[in-house]
């Protein structure tokens, strides 16, 4: 190997990749468990069809339009690795291979467009959301990847290398990216039948707190992992993500304690998630008391967000905009203040001596990525539409999408029905009877089973 390899920084590192690839199928459970039973199915699915395609275009380019050397302005990266050429094995990024640093990036992209789904659960064709997500990681995710994330030493992404936003893990290319897109799709598609009438309630909160806990567990190897070193940077990155997201599901129960008077498992699975957001662009840049004011106000704050939705009448089935986008707005935006300058930035919060300056950039870097995702994505939205059509006939809807658009369904009620079926004659009957032939019913209904438990020890003894 060259000089300056580390082995444990490149197995770190690879293992942080595994880790916030197991993200995405924790999302799928986290955003199908908040959905009605009827779209399950697709819910999952949607997350699913991320990990395909934008595995295969990043191969094919993904990778050279996000990290390829700035090929205008530090907007985007040119074509020199058109289907990953000119990448030898022994190629360094830091410590570690390059391959290693690319397939940990990869698993941030497959991420992103999942994120964007449960804004438009209920309701969308499955072929259009897959036409969708190739057109957005290609024209939105890619170059903000690489105006945030590209680094050359001033050369780099505009946004992050040459106008000194700090973005350790994501907050505005990964999560504000998503939320705004959310938001633009949702008005696109419009509302779902039922909106604001229907409860439309999560049919499995377990399935929801295991989407979460995945989610949480996979989050340190997106924070830790993106030091792509295992240093102290990592280090600290991982322990202001715990600790962070700590904060905000208390503070998330606490206000929906006071708004709505009880404590409730999605209040605490979605406070957890604002949490792991709103940490993400600052982990490497605070301190951990920082990291704990960060969580709270990220709680609290997402927990009234997510009734926007309600007051101003966007659909957002599944609160993307308000714990998304919002999450990663006040996670962005506290760095300029509680950026210590000591830990992994250089760079101070207003907190500790730096002014405004640096707030002013956190701001410029959140309206930027903001205002580009959404034109962007309603744009494409718009184009899909009037393409393949977007969103599934009202019908369709109504009585479910899992079996329209995959001819399943998560769950086989079939054989409960059935039984209920054959049960309910001689319960009625026994009910109408009274108590005696209640036992009646008992007794007959365990002949055949005793007849074939007899049969069976009969075949048994001859097959012996």
């Amino acid at each position: 190997m060259p000089d300056g390899f580390s082995a444990g920084d490149t197995a770190f590192v690879l293992i942080s990749a595994a880790l916030v690839m197991l993200m995405t199928p924790g999302l799928a459970f986290f955003y199908g468990g908040m959905v009605r039973a009827k779209s399950t199915l697709n819910m999952l699915a949607m997350s699913f069809l991320s990990l395909g395609i934008v595995s295969v275009l990043w191969v094919l380019y993904g990778y050279s339009l996000s990290f390829g050397p700035d090929a205008f302005a530090g907007l985007i990266g040119n074509l020199d690795f058109l289907g990953m050429r000119g990448i030898g094995l022994n190629e360094l990024a830091g410590t570690i291979p390059v391959t290693a640093f690319s397939i940990f990036q990869l698993m941030f992209a497959i991420i992103t467009p999942a994120l964007i789904s449960g804004a438009i659960a209920d309701r969308a064709k499955f072929a259009a959301w897959g036409l969708f997500i190739a057109l957005w990681v290609t024209i939105v995710y890619f170059p903000v990847a690489h105006w945030v994330f590209f680094f050359d030493g001033g050369h780099g992404g505009w946004l992050g290398d040459r106008n000194g936003v700090i973005d350790f893990a994501g907050g505005t290319a990964v999560h504000i990216n998503a939320g705004v897109a959310g938001l633009a799709l949702c008005l696109v598609l419009g509302k779902r039948v039922g909106f604001k009438k229907d409860p439309m309630r999560p049919h499995s909160l377990p399935l929801v707190m295991l989407g979460s806990g995945l989610l949480w567990f996979g989050w340190f190897g997106f924070n830790a992992g993106s030091a792509l070193a295992a240093n102290g940077v990592a280090a600290m990155a991982m322990v202001n993500t715990q600790v962070a997201t700590g904060a905000a599901l208390v503070g998330w129960l606490i206000f929906e304690k006071l708004k709505h008077g009880a404590f409730t498992t999605l209040g605490a699975a979605s406070g957890a998630v604002a949490g792991l957001v709103a940490i993400t662009p600052a982990c490497g840049s605070v301190s951990p008391l920082g990291a704990v004011a960060i969580g709270l106000v990220a709680g609290a704050v997402c927990a009234a967000a997510v009734s926007l939705k309600y007051r101003w009448g966007f659909d957002d089935s599944l609160d993307v905009v308000g714990v998304h986008a919002v999450g990663g707005a006040i996670g962005s935006l506290l760095v300029g203040v509680f950026a210590t300058g000591g830990v992994g930035q250089t760079a101070k919060g207003l907190f500790y001596g730096g002014g405004l300056g640096q707030l002013g950039k956190q701001a410029m870097g959140v309206a930027v990525v903001a205002a580009y995702s959404f034109v962007l994505s309603w744009l494409l939205a718009k184009a899909v539409d009037k393409l393949v059509g977007f969103r599934v006939a009202e019908e369709v809807e109504v009585a479910g999408i899992d079996q329209a658009e995959h001819a399943e369904s998560a769950y086989d009620f079939s054989a409960v029905g059935a039984g209920l079926a054959r049960a309910l004659p001689g319960l009625a009957a026994a009910a109408s009877a009274g108590p005696s032939a209640g036992t009646a019913v008992e007794k007959s209904a365990e002949k055949p089973t005793e007849k074939a438990a007899g049969k069976a020890a009969e075949k048994t003894e001859v097959d012996a």
